[in-house]
């Protein structure tokens, strides 16, 4: 028996969850590092947004004439439930990402851990609002700023 895409869609939600408790639970231990930092999460996440994306385009899964070439094209993607875990797996994928350099340049930079949680928080709930939120941090506490380079102490 096929699981539904409600199914689907809780068990990728519930698949980064160890990920996002051990950034922010277990910063330094060597499991986070092994099964976060490694891109083992995202690499798994972007197999399952590959397939997806390869049964909606090359096998029919999916809205009729949706495409990525228009704004109508894309709201007929997610108007089916397959475009909505192709896109929702996308989000979660670089919100993982993104959440594990910010861990790794917080690390760098010497950030006391649990200023950096919210953060983490808000990059997992609502991705670029927990970007700008660390960058905003990185500013009020003159380790970094907005640049992504690092400069010479």
């Amino acid at each position: 028996m096929p699981l539904s895409y409600e199914n689907v869609f809780s068990l990728i939600n519930l698949a980064v969850l160890p990920a996002w408790l051990l950034l922010a639970l277990l910063p330094k231990s060597g499991v986070t590092r092994t099964v976060v930092h490694s891109g083992l999460y995202p690499l798994l996440l972007g197999v399952f947004y590959t397939v997806t994306l390869v049964m909606g385009f090359a096998f029919g899964y999916g809205a009729e004439a949706g495409s990525f070439n228009s704004a109508a094209g894309v709201s007929q993607v997610f108007s089916h439930p397959h475009g909505i875990l192709i896109g929702w797996s996308h989000y979660l994928v670089f919100d993982l990402f993104v959440g594990a350099w910010i861990a790794r340049d917080a690390q760098r930079r010497g950030f006391p851990h649990l200023v950096l949680v919210p953060c983490l928080f808000f990059t997992l709930m609502l991705g670029p609002v927990g970007l700008l939120m660390y960058f905003l941090l990185r500013l009020a506490l003159r380790k970094g700023g907005w640049s992504l380079v690092e400069t010479p102490t």
